[in-house]
């Protein structure tokens, strides 16, 4: 077997033939490999970890009211980029393309509501908040080509990819590039962990600071509930945190989800990755872990230059096994949420759920286009009417698993404000004004089309055929 230092030397001499990225890429990759082979991963000391105070984590509730004067509301936006992680394609639900571009309400999508929110905003305050999206190259023509529809909006558009590093050949960790992989299948994106190097060499990060922007606020486009907060904005420029990583109370569905911790007098992130076998149980559990990571993140941009030009960011690798055409393959990456320990003054804030709204399958979509939510102003709002802060949860089967079939089985959204568990499974079909309460099954027998009526009030059933309704 090849040492490290001499799979590092091949390595080297094999990447700086490929001549489809460039040489900041090229020594990101490398720098990126040569951690993962010293294996320098921090080690986490299990009796150290602390429960985070207020301090350090604080309660949304406790953030000081924003000024009532427009002018000095105007001068917080004027300090403000919205980033959107652009780089991930609608594939698990059944979409060609880039995610941001499927339809999730009345008509529009993703990235049509983050426009016209932003709109809205600097319409009302007479600011210049842009948006910036950043793609990787598997969404990038296509976002390029989409974004010329909003030309006549107020809102100044960027674009810029994140790195493409070239996946690893496991048995001799050679480039698959380099073993005649030449399609997009040789190459990744390295995870979101990568914004800061690549806002950087895109030339956008000068660019903002000279126009007297402060501070970034990522997240991913997926997320509607991801919307400006001049709260959380005014906050960190007053007490100078360089770093905020929005967090939220943990249910039973998030119990996977990155936590944060005070490790040696540091907040930090605990991924469940991170966790020995012995503590994972206890890493699940909603006692001691109250609060996951939702991925909406502020940071200061004086800041991401310092760390960047200093090559502090040393985040957990996270090491991504695939298999392309038979060869097993290996993708490093890293997460964005991991950069908190590299920033001075960094805090998390504990956000009400609403900020958190992710669509990753149409059982997400269901819930955001039920009569759960309305969408007043690119904004998606919670039906007052429904009593339990929890929304219903959701299984489909996979029937429904693409957005084009899971629309055709539903002639219109069921009612779902007073449903606590919906599970489908089989050919079920759904007519028009239906309502569902409670606890219900939907189970159709093996190779039965099942079809449930217009107009079927279901409340506390389980329904296996016609005779059960």
């Amino acid at each position: 077997m090849a040492t490290a230092t001499e799979k590092l030397t091949q390595l080297k001499s094999a990447v700086a033939g490929l001549n489809q990225i460039s040489e900041n890429e090229k020594n990101g990759f490398i720098n990126l490999v040569s951690r993962y082979l010293s294996g320098e991963a921090q080690h986490i000391e299990w009796s150290k970890i602390q429960t985070p105070t207020d301090e350090v984590v604080v309660p949304y509730d406790t953030l000081a009211p924003t000024p009532d004067d427009p002018a000095e509301t105007k001068k917080l936006l004027d300090k403000l980029v919205v980033l959107k992680l652009n780089g991930g394609l609608g594939t698990t639900m059944g979409c060609t393309g880039p995610k941001s571009v499927i339809e999730v309400r009345n008509g529009m999508t993703f990235l049509d509501l983050i426009v016209i929110q932003i709109e809205n905003l600097n319409s009302q305050y007479g600011c210049n908040v842009p948006l910036v999206l950043m793609n990787s190259f598997n969404t990038h023509d296509d976002t390029f080509k989409i974004v010329e529809k909003y030309s006549k909006s107020n809102v100044e558009i960027h674009t810029f990819n994140q790195s493409q590093y070239p996946r690893l050949a496991v048995e001799d960790f050679t480039p698959s590039p380099c073993k005649g992989q030449t399609g997009k299948d040789g190459w990744y994106p390295p995870g979101h962990g990568d914004i800061f190097p690549s806002l950087m060499n895109s030339g956008k990060l000068d660019a903002f600071l000279s126009q007297g922007k402060e501070y970034v606020f990522i997240a991913n486009s997926d997320n509607l509930g991801a919307v400006v907060d001049l709260k959380i904005l005014n906050h960190l420029i007053r007490n100078k945190n360089e770093y905020c990583m929005e967090v939220t109370p943990k249910t039973l569905a998030d119990v996977k989800g990155g936590t944060l911790i005070s490790y040696e007098g540091k907040v930090q992130l605990l991924e469940i990755a991170q966790v020995p076998d012995e503590h994972v149980n206890e890493f699940k559990s909603i006692e001691k872990f109250k609060i996951f990571n939702t991925n909406n993140l502020w940071v200061n941009l004086n800041a991401i230059k310092r760390v960047v030009q200093a090559d502090a960011l040393k985040m957990e690798i996270i090491p991504n096994p695939k298999e392309v055409d038979g060869i097993k393959v290996l993708q490093l990456e890293t997460a964005a949420g991991a950069a908190i320990r590299f920033f001075d003054n960094a805090i998390g804030i504990n956000v009400p759920r609403s900020r958190f709204l992710p669509v990753k399958a149409t059982s997400d979509l269901l819930l955001v286009q039920s009569d759960l939510y309305t969408l007043d102003d690119g904004f998606v709002i919670r039906n007052k009417a429904r009593t339990n802060p929890e929304n219903p949860s959701i299984e489909l089967g996979p029937e429904f698993k693409k957005v084009s079939n899971f629309l055709s089985r539903f002639k219109s959204i069921p009612s779902i404000i007073e449903l606590d568990s919906l599970k489908v499974t089989g050919d079920v079909w759904f007519g028009a004004g239906i309502t569902l309460k409670g606890k219900v099954t939907i189970a159709a027998k093996p190779g039965v089309k099942l079809e449930i009526p217009n107009g079927a009030v279901i409340e506390n059933k389980v329904i296996n055929g016609p005779e059960d309704l």
